[in-house]
């Protein structure tokens, strides 16, 4: 079932909804994708490393940026195509239709009951730790770089901000759909919490 935002193009395809279908199955934890979960990892903490140490590691400014980019440039291909397909079911990408008109696709996989399958646990936070932590560091190597005068770093920053920054975008957009969801979403999140403490607070009372 696709449904399109007009507004920019995208379309928020709803294949499974891990949390409703999910809710009372047990979750396992054992690591389903090892080499998927490995290469997660990987190149993303490669790239930080290499940045971190660069200035030790050797003196070419010029070979410490191609390889950090590469880096950069495998991990989003790696996290886009790859990883979220295989440990969270969560994919995403762009197309032109026969108009010459670009549409974004946020997909999803959906669970059905005849399939024996059941979301790893251990997958998912390795997914998003290493999905939202990553880029968090980026920014901060930028200001960083910023404050500090490191002009010719700004460029190589910039660019672990924007593809990692990209694909925690994209993913974001895959797991909790439209942006209208999100409002929705936010409401409901305050409302159960709103709720709760006021529960608690008659039972203390």
């Amino acid at each position: 079932m696709l449904s399109q935002d007009s507004n920019d193009d995208t379309e928020d395809v709803s294949l499974f909804d891990a949390e409703e279908e999910t809710t009372n199955r047990p979750r396992k934890s054992k690591i389903r994708h090892p080499v998927a979960s490995f290469f997660h990892l990987f190149f993303r903490v490669s790239a930080i490393i290499v940045y971190l140490l660069c200035e030790l590691l050797s003196s070419s400014f010029i070979a410490c940026m191609v390889t950090i980019i590469l880096l950069l440039s495998c991990d989003f291909w790696a996290v886009k195509n790859v990883t979220g397909r295989l440990m969270v079911g969560l994919r995403w990408w762009n197309h032109i239709d026969e108009d010459g008109k670009s549409h974004w696709v946020f997909e999803s996989r959906k669970a059905s009951p005849q399939e024996n399958k059941t979301v790893s646990e251990a997958e998912s936070r390795i997914f998003w730790l290493g999905l939202i932590a990553c880029p968090v560091l980026w920014v901060i190597f930028a200001f960083s770089a910023l404050f500090s005068f490191r002009v010719k770093w700004l460029a190589v920053v910039i660019m672990g901000v924007v593809l990692q920054g990209a694909n925690l975008y994209g993913y974001i957009r895959c797991k909790v759909g439209s942006r209208k969801n999100l409002t929705s979403m936010a409401t409901s999140y305050l409302g159960k919490q709103f709720l709760k403490q006021n529960t608690g607070d008659d039972q203390t009372s």
